[in-house]
Order: structure tokens, then sequence, then C-alpha cells
């Protein structure tokens, strides 16, 4: 028997030692090496022999010059949701590996198995570490959609899986999840820095030579980072983050990382009692309608990707009870929050020295764009003199730290948004008139070239 081989690997990164260190080498971690087994038989790690010969032949392995290379149309595979499909963009492409990753009870495994029972002209394996068939199919019950073409295994060892994928051939695999895996190539306990790397390279390796997409859960950390070594999220084609509150009904997909798409692209979900519900027009659900106007609230135009939707900016200005002044800030960047207390400090003589400053967009949602500037000041504005804004204005611009109005990226978009959902003002740089030459009919347009005049456009007055 071969001897036993340990060594020491970094959580964080997957950086392997010889020995224990405390702070790692690779990416400064601290405290994140743990001891593993290696290697516990004599066979190589190696995945040369799980596959057919044909996918390895040696005429695909020869190099070939670039300009001999054909082009061929990518044909996406479409899961029959259009928030997902927008995400991935545009579909999922074949031989692709995915990695979905998002706080326990967010919705992971609903989101798969509703995509795996709704394509029913599609073959899937729908494999799970974690739960046994009968309560998959307790929860496909819930979503009330039933697909003969997919087919459950509960199934840890890496390679069983491997066997049934060859035997079943599907066009789509599901795997829930990539740390319950482990390989008898590996002697190590399931989720550690060995198996899951492992794991990943073997489900890659089969991605790749079969073309077939392999779509897989992941956990994430205390942090809020993909559990494992950062090498999985290198290895995969694409990663996507399920985000949400537990309080909240509404659930965000972002991508990540995507090598066949743009990574700033989002998907809305509702989360029910059937399953999960794709958002179409996230601004009505984003968006709050009051009965009578209230002061500290404006309305922001922001885009995400291709899309444009309107955010409810929400601002409480109060006297500091404990001498030192609280910034707090949800949705956006703390840092972001008091370079515009500063801008409003100098720039517009607000004294905001002895308030305490809370912010939070609606919703839940987190952005970090910098067209929400103006509804932000705004917000500011309005809740620390205790005056509402016309529930009908919008806004849409980036302050500078000289106090102007920068003109945000795409402005006519946002601007068309804002019509379309009856507003009838919208207050944007100056320096975007050009690029609203042709603007929506019916809607008002204020240009403002600094926070003071904004001051005095919008709340009559100088603070």
């Amino acid at each position: 028997m071969a001897k036993l081989k340990k060594s020491y690997f970094c959580t964080a990164c997957g950086n392997e030692s010889p020995k224990w260190v405390g702070k790692c080498p690779a990416c400064g971690a601290w405290n994140t090496y743990t001891e593993e087994i290696v290697a516990a038989k004599s066979s190589p790690l190696t995945t040369n022999n799980f596959f057919s010969a044909s996918a390895s032949s040696g005429e695909r392995n020869r190099p070939i010059p670039v300009h001999r290379v054909e082009r061929s149309a990518l044909q996406r595979i479409d899961l029959l949701n259009h928030e997902a499909n927008r995400v991935l963009g545009g579909g999922l492409v074949p031989g692709s590996l995915v990695l979905l990753g998002g706080e326990p009870g967010i919705g992971k495994s609903t989101l798969a198995l509703q995509i795996a029972v709704r394509m029913a002209d599609t073959p899937i394996l729908y494999v799970s570490g974690e739960e046994s068939p009968e309560q998959i199919k307790m929860r496909a019950d819930r979503i009330g959609v039933s697909n003969e073409q997919c087919l459950l295994l509960s199934e840890t060892s890496l390679e069983n899986i491997i066997t049934q994928l060859t035997e079943t051939a599907p066009e789509l695999v599901v795997i829930d999840s990539i740390q319950t895996l482990y390989s008898e190539r590996v002697e190590s306990s399931p989720g550690s820095v060995s198996q899951v790397r492992e794991c990943a390279a073997m489900l890659l390796k089969y991605a790749k030579e079969t073309r077939v997409p392999v779509l897989m859960i992941g956990h994430i950390t205390k942090e809020g980072s993909i559990a494992g070594p950062k090498i999985l999220e290198h290895i995969v084609d694409v990663v996507l983050q399920f985000e949400g509150d537990s309080n909240n009904a509404y659930r965000i997909l972002r991508s990540i990382k995507n090598r066949f798409g743009a990574t700033n692209e989002i998907g809305v979900f509702e989360m029910l009692n059937d399953g999960l519900r794709e958002v179409d027009n996230p601004s009505e659900i984003l968006v709050s309608h009051y009965d009578e106007p209230l002061s500290g609230i404006a309305i922001g135009a922001t885009i995400e990707g291709v899309r444009p939707f309107l955010l409810e900016t929400q601002a409480l200005v109060s006297t500091s009870a404990y001498g030192t002044p609280q910034r707090s800030a949800t949705g956006v960047d703390y840092k972001r929050l008091n370079m515009l207390l500063a801008v409003l400090e100098k720039r517009l003589g607000f004294k905001l020295g002895t308030k305490d400053v809370f912010l939070n967009l609606a919703g839940g949602f987190r952005a970090a764009d910098t067209g929400l500037d103006l509804a932000i000041i705004a917000a500011i504005i309005s809740s620390g003199l205790d005056i509402a804004l016309d529930p009908d204005i919008c806004f849409a611009g980036e302050v500078g730290l000289s106090g102007e109005v920068r003109p945000a990226s795409r402005t006519e978009q946002r601007v068309s948004e804002a019509a379309r959902l009856g507003f009838r003002t919208v207050v944007v740089s100056g320096y975007a008139r050009k690029a609203l030459n042709h603007a929506p009919k019916g809607i008002e347009i204020i240009y403002v070239n600094r926070v003071d005049e904004l001051a005095r456009r919008v709340f009559g007055n100088r603070p």
C-alpha cells in the first residue's frame, strides 16, 4: 500500500503548503490552512480514462493556425426563463460550466429545478447530494410543473455520477451541490479544497468533451463569497450570484463572471408559494406609490446591463442624539454617500456635521450606478428641509467633487423609461442636451449643471 501523503491547503485560494502556516503567502489570508490527505492510492489523479477516447483524438489535439479556424454560429439553449436567459447572455451555451451561488434558503435549488422541469423536450439529469428524490418531488409538485424527461439522481460519488451520465446521455446536467460531491481518487472529506477542485475539473472535462452544459450549485461563506478554493471560479465559464433578503420576496440573479456575455446583467424574480416568478418590469415593484407625498424620497433612473429601471431612494436626516453623527447606507456604497455629503457641505452650504444620515434603496436592491447621485442628493435635501418632492419627478445624473452635475450613461434610455411609467418631469445634467434631441413627448426635462441649481429649480430656494 502506498504511503499516505498529507498536505495543507488554503481554503480561500487553494494554495498548497507542505506544513501549516498562519498567513497564506498567495492570498494573504490568515488561519485558512487545513490538513488534507491528497493521495491514498497509487492511481494517479487523472480523468483521461473516464470518457471516450474518440473525444480526445490526435487530430483534435493538434495545433491549428488561427486563420484556418472556422467561425461557427453559437446555438444557445433556451431555458424557457427570460430572466435567466438575459443574465446568461441569451441562453445556455453547449459545453459550458455554470456555477450558481447564494445564501442558504435564497432559492438556488428552486431556480435550478424550475428550469429543469420546464424544459419538457430536453433530457435532463438532476443530481442532488443534499436531498432525496422524494424531497425533490415535493418541491416539483409545489412548482406545479412536471417533466417526464427530467431524471432525478441522489448521489454524492462522482464516479457513479459519471457512469450514470454515460448511460443516460442527458442534454443538461444539474449538480446540487458541488460541495457535497467526492471522488474516490482523493482521500479527503467532501467540500474540502482537494475534492472541490478535482470534482470541478472532472465535470469541466465532461462538459467540454460531450458538449453538454453543466449547472452547478455552490455554497457561499459567511463573507458572501463562493465556498471552496478560488480556482473553482476560474475553472467554470459562468458565475452567477443569487441575492436577496429572506424577509423580502424579491430575488436578484447577478452575473459575476461570464465568458459568453456581459457581466453587468441582472434578472429579477419574486419568490411565491409556487416557486419563482419572473419580474419583467422591475420598475413597478421598486417604485412605491403613496397616498400623499413624503419627504426624503426621490426616484432615480438607473441601468443594469441593457435594462433601464427606476429605483426609490430613501433618505433620513435627523439631529444626532449621541454627539457623533451616524452614517448608514443600504444598497449603495458607503464611501459614495460620504463623498456626496461632503459635496453638499462644501458646495451647497448644507450643514450636516451634527446630523445623522441614513440612506436606503427600496426593495433590498443594490446599485453601483453613479447615475443615482442626483437622486441621492435630492432625497437628502428633501429630508433635511422636510419638503416632499413631486411624486411625478425623476432624477438621472452623476455628481462630481466640484459640485457639477455630469450626464449619466445612456441618459436617453433612462428618460424613456421614466416617461413610460408616467413621470412628467426628469432632472438631468445640462451637458446631456445633445443626447436628448429625440426625447419622448409629454415629459418636461429640467437641465441642471450644478447642485445649487438643483436646489433652486426643484426646491425653489437654496438651503
